[in-house]
Formats: C-alpha cells, structure tokens, sequence
C-alpha cells in the first residue's frame, strides 16, 4: 500500500502559513468552500454510480477458516444481507500483518457495531492460517472478525494474491489493469450481497481506492503540514505497527 498517500495534502517540512487579517483569511476560506461543496457534490455523484453497479453471481463455493471453524462466503453475511471484506496482507510465510493494512485495520472495531444497525457485516480475509491472524489480532487488540482463505482461490480470484509466475512476467492484473508488483500479496475491500437469488459481487476497491477509509490520513488533511510524506521513500514509510512507536 505504499501508494497510498501520494498527492493527498502533503506539504512536506515544517508548515510556516502567511499571516493575514481575519477578512482576508475569511475571504480564502470560502473559496475553499466552494471546492470542498464540489468535491462532496462530486462524491455524491460517483456514490451514487457505485451503488447502481451490477452484481455478479459469486459461483465458486469459497471457505474459510474462522473462529467457529469453517464458513461458507454466506455465512460470513452472519444473517445479514451486505458484506464487506477486507483483504488483508498477510502472507503465509509472514511472522505479522502488512503495517499499512493494519493501519487501516486499526480504524474498524468503532465501525463494526454501526455498521450491523444498517444491515452490513465487515470482516477481514488474509491467507494466513488461522493461528496466525489469532495471534496478531490479538497483539493489535482488535475485536472485529477476521477469517483465514488459506488454501483456497479466494484471494486470487480477487486479485490480492499473486503467483511466482505472476510476478516474474513482470506485471500482474490489479486494480482493473495491468501493474507491476513484487509482493505476493496486495490490499483491496470487496463488497458482496445476498438475496433470495444467491451471493453476489458488488464492487472491489484497491491500491488508492483504499484511501477514503483511513480517517487518520483525513485528519492529517486538515492540518497545516497535511500528511507530510514528500520526500520520503515512499508514502508510507513512517508507519509502523501501532504498539511499536
């Protein structure tokens, strides 16, 4: 996820404004506005088109392993009739979870509770066997629900998991194109609905896409030094686990 930040209200050094009269700072404010309203306008827009997404029939009779043993797709809806899942970095051969999805990870729990008000289920998938991610949430002090794919074509079918193969051609399919990659695992939130009918598809998210759910990064938009990440390796390289700061 080291894309995350790019060209997101960094300013880079320490934040040094111009100083103004309260008029004229009023002044540039409401101009801001009037681009805030757009973009939120905008948002609306676009929010709109996503819901109206066709849904694709999941077919393939994806399980995992969780902390009631396995499940089916339909039972991670846990009755309800919206899933979301997070598709967590975490490979196999790891001794702990990607530090940018945990980043985003650390957002959750509050959510959880709201979002089963409005009929949605979020749970996290990663690759890694069971006791792993046991042990790690646990590390985390996280609460919300998080399964393991390990062994199955879930990942891969939704192209967060690549092959050897896949990234010694040098370029792998991702976020609706082709990129270059060297890990074998990426992040992404999918989206899935039941009816009557069967489970559904409803939309995938990666890379960037994955921005508007980090509200810690939002926040730092507001400030006068943004998110602050120019000039570093790469956006997020001042993260860490956050019981290791």
């Amino acid at each position: 996820m080291a894309e995350q930040g790019q060209g997101s209200g960094e300013s880079g050094g320490r934040a040094q404004g111009r100083a103004v009269t309260r008029a004229e700072w009023l002044e540039a404010r409401k101009a801001v506005l009037a681009q805030e309203k757009l973009l939120t306008r905008m948002r609306d827009e676009v929010t709109r088109a996503r819901r109206a997404l066709p849904w694709v029939r999941v077919e393939a009779p994806y399980t995992f392993q969780g902390p009631d043993g396995e499940e089916t797709l339909e039972q991670l809806f846990a009755g309800r009739s919206q899933l979301i899942v997070y598709h967590f970095m975490f490979d196999p051969s790891w001794d702990e979870g990607c530090r940018s999805c945990s980043f985003l990870s650390d957002h959750y729990d509050g959510a959880v509770v709201h979002l089963a008000q409005r009929d949605v289920t979020m749970v996290a998938v990663s690759r890694a066997p069971l006791e792993k991610l046991r042990a790690f949430r646990a590390r985390m002090g996280w609460r919300f629900k998080w399964v393991s794919s390990f062994g199955t074509r879930f990942n891969h079918d939704f192209q967060v998991t690549f092959t050897d193969d896949d990234r010694a051609r040098g370029e792998i399919d991702y976020n609706y194109g082709k990129a270059r990659f060297f890990s074998p695992e990426a992040p992404g939130l999918s989206v899935f609905a039941r009816d009557e009918r069967g489970v559904f598809h409803t939309y995938s998210t990666y890379a960037r896409g994955l921005d508007r759910f980090i509200t810690a990064y939002h926040l730092l938009d507001v400030v006068p030094r943004g998110r602050d990440e120019d000039g570093l390796g790469y956006s997020m390289a001042w993260l860490k686990l956050h019981d290791a700061y």
